[in-house]
Order: structure tokens, then sequence, then C-alpha cells
């Protein structure tokens, strides 16, 4: 259907290594990302905040068409996303969770059926998906 890119490069290596990451769309362009926006306050992102603002997006779009699809026109939907990060137990990182908090204001909809069409949306948006999926990985040392 449809192919979206995004790019990161890394100079330098562990804490001291400084990186940039693009999207095609040229929202983000260098935006840069390091040990100190991962792990401290540094300014910059992070691949955490940037797997909570698509699943977050991607999640509230489903809800939206569903919504449509119900016959709702009107209303709105806020979701936070929030990424969790933990060290594993043998000293690396696993993301262990991403948790969508949705606050929604539609007029007319039953508590019973909100709450199936945003399940529905939660196992059924691309981004929840993608947190389930398999990945592959090709490697060209130059």
């Amino acid at each position: 259907m449809s192919t979206r890119t995004g790019s990161a490069r890394y100079e330098g290596f562990g804490k001291e290594g400084r990186g940039h990451v693009s999207t095609q769309s040229g929202v983000l362009a260098d935006q840069f990302y390091g040990f100190g926006t991962r792990f401290g306050d540094e300014k910059g992102t992070n691949p955490e905040e940037l797997i909570a603002a698509a699943h977050a997006s991607c999640f509230t779009m489903a809800l939206s068409f569903a919504l449509a699809r119900a016959g709702f026109s009107d209303g709105t939907l806020e979701t936070q996303a929030a990424v969790k990060l933990d060290q594993d137990s043998e000293g690396g990182f696993v993301i262990t969770r991403s948790d969508l908090t949705l606050v929604a204001k539609i007029p007319g909809i039953a508590h019973q059926q909100f709450q199936a069409l945003a399940e529905g949306a939660h196992a059924n948006c691309p981004v929840s998906k993608l947190l389930k999926a398999e990945s592959t990985l090709s490697v060209t040392l130059a």
C-alpha cells in the first residue's frame, strides 16, 4: 500500500556518540538524540518517545475511524502513550510496555459500545500490531 521511511545516523560510540534522526516527511530533520536525551534531561528526542507518539496517534486515528463507521461524527479523543524502557537481567535494555491512556468526549455513545470500539482499535491499529510483529534486518559493512 505505502511505505514510509525514517533514518538515523550516529557518530561516535557509547555515551559520547551523537545521533540524528529524520523522517521522510521532514517533520523530523536531523533531530538530535543521544545518551543524554534517552537517559537524562538533554534536549532532543529518543526512540521511546517516538514509539509513544506513533502508538498514540495510530490508535487515536483507528478509534476515530471506528467511531465514524459506528455513526458518530462529533467528539474529541486525546491519547497519551507511555513507553517503558527497563534494564534486563543481562545489563541491556528492553522496551517492556506501551500503555495508552485515552480521554474521550463523544456525545450520545454508551459506555459499553465505546469500550468495545476502543478495544478493537487498540487490537487492530497497525502500531499495536507492529509491537507484536516480526522484524527483519539487512546489514552491509562499508
